[in-house]
């Protein structure tokens, strides 16, 4: 191997506590073991991430940024750090690859900083590339590719989904040796050393509100139960794991698959939680269901998204999906002892004012009925932001309104901009001021009197009490400046919003 032309393998900083296992850099350095000499640098585990990246520059060994970039927390760190690599050691090529990369690739290569994106998995293309630049060779037959040339955007083919099976092991013990893994097995609602792990890629569903969607086009592929319980196994034994978090897009897409997990986890008392449909779950047999709660599953996050059935036809959410449908579920879930956390996108576009208005009222009256009907159902509240899904009847809206993206990398670290990508300000022509306060006051208003169960530090009596506070709000519908909530909630619950900080 040549001495100047390792690679730095970045995961900038997403979270302020309870760090998760960075599972992108780790595929990025199975993928380059035996082929190019690579480092971590986990800016969550770092106190001055530029000094570590400086430090593995100076040595003139490094050819290779690659960073990964999901929206809002991640983009402090990216675009700064890159761009200071580019005007320090121009010759280094930056890479980016995640769904801000590729969701927003024009304004990422028209930077002038980020050489190339990995638009998808980069098991394959990531090597190929790097391959290609060392033998000067042409990169336009490489798959998941999007890059510049000759002032043009070019993207390349979409690579088939691999074979998850066939991908090589994560190199946890290579993570180990930098960044101790006890440092990713925190405390969290579902054990005392919990894992994060990816067992799939994409998802069959083509919702025009999700980032995954541009990339993966309704594809789905996942590791068999056996290699995800190896890999688990692996995790408990030789580093204590007693929990799982499945960050796949959509874990439950097979019901032979999960509960052949189920099956082989169910005796390691490991709980664990994932991300899943209701369509596609409520077809799911009852002794399936049984089983999952058995193997330990505790929580499934779904996007219920809206209970209304015209305004899930207009976000494509596909399937059979109903408003009823998703009463019916949370009512289901509650005999297995199973929590829904369902997931509502509030203030999708409409024609006039009043129209939103009143999407707005319906959802919030259906979200109060779902909490009626199981009331430990997690509700996990969104401000819809536009994600560049060509072609689809929400974002076609989107543009018609006049809503644009920033032109300008830098832009999206704007505070105004890092609040879009939180889903909590998005800016858009059709929300006004007025509309967002009445989603956020509901926000509030609901965590209060529902304080979500995965917030392990609220005491008993603090529970009690807020719930108390907000109990006239939440009945009467006074959604207007709860500002006695929030000043609980930040100074005296410290409350944790799963949506923003996980568990």
């Amino acid at each position: 191997m040549s001495s100047n032309n390792k690679v730095i393998l970045f995961n900038p900083r997403s979270a302020n506590s309870k760090y998760r296992i960075p599972n992108t850099i780790l595929q990025l350095g199975a993928a380059l073991e035996g082929r190019y000499e690579y480092v971590f640098v986990d800016g969550n585990r770092e106190e001055n991430p530029w000094h570590t990246l400086q430090k593995y520059l100076e040595s003139g060994e490094f050819r290779y940024f690659a960073c990964t970039t999901m929206p809002a927390q991640q983009l402090k760190e990216a675009i700064p750090f890159t761009k200071r690599i580019r005007e320090n050691y121009p010759q280094v090529v930056n890479i980016w690859g995640g769904y801000f990369a590729t969701n927003q690739h024009p304004v990422v290569l028209n930077s002038g900083y980020v050489d190339y994106v990995v638009a998808g998995p980069g098991d394959v293309a990531f090597p190929a590339l790097l391959d290609a630049l060392e033998n000067n060779q042409p990169v336009d037959d490489i798959e998941n590719l999007i890059f510049k040339k000759d002032d043009k955007i070019v993207k390349t083919a979409k690579e088939a989904l691999l074979d998850q099976d066939t991908l090589p092991t994560l190199p946890y013990q290579k993570l180990h040796d930098t960044y101790p893994m006890e440092g990713y097995l925190g405390k969290t609602y579902l054990g005392e050393r919990t894992i994060a792990y990816h067992s799939s890629v994409g998802c069959p569903f083509t919702c025009s509100f999700c980032a995954v969607v541009p990339i993966y086009n309704a594809r789905w592929r996942g590791k068999s139960a056996e290699s995800i319980y190896r890999d688990i196994k692996h995790l408990k034994d030789v580093h204590g794991a007693d929990a799982i978090e499945f960050h796949d897009n959509n874990f439950f897409v097979s019901e032979k698959r999960t509960t052949a997990f189920a099956e082989l986890v169910k005796d390691d008392k490991m709980h664990w939680w994932g991300e899943a449909r209701i369509d596609t779950m409520h077809k799911y047999k009852d002794e399936s269901m049984a089983l999952i709660r058995e193997a330990g599953c505790k929580m499934i996050f779904f996007g219920a998204e809206t209970g209304n059935d015209a305004v899930l036809k207009q976000m494509n959410k596909g399937g059979t999906q109903t408003g009823e449908q998703i009463k019916a579920f949370a009512e289901r879930l509650a005999k297995f002892d199973i929590i829904p956390e369902y997931s509502f996108v509030l203030g999708t576009p409409a024609d006039t004012t009043e129209e939103v208005l009143a999407q707005l009222d319906y959802d919030i009256n259906f979200i109060k009925e779902v909490k009626a009907i199981n009331p430990a159902t997690e509700i996990i509240i969104y401000v819809y932001s536009p994600v560049p899904t060509e072609g689809s009847e929400l974002y076609e809206a989107v543009q018609k309104s006049g809503f644009t993206f920033p032109e300008k990398l830098e832009d999206w670290i704007n505070p105004r901009w890092e609040n879009f990508d939180a889903r909590k300000n998005p800016m858009t022509p059709w929300l006004t001021p007025e509309i967002v306060d009445r989603i956020l006051g509901f926000e509030t208003v609901l965590n209060a009197y529902y304080p979500t169960v995965s917030d392990i530090k609220l005491t008993g009596f603090q529970r009690k009490t807020i719930r108390a506070l907000s109990a006239l709000r939440y009945k009467k519908n006074w959604l207007k400046m709860p500002y006695e909530l929030r000043f609980l909630q930040s100074r005296w619950l410290r409350y944790r919003q799963p949506e923003i900080e996980g568990f």
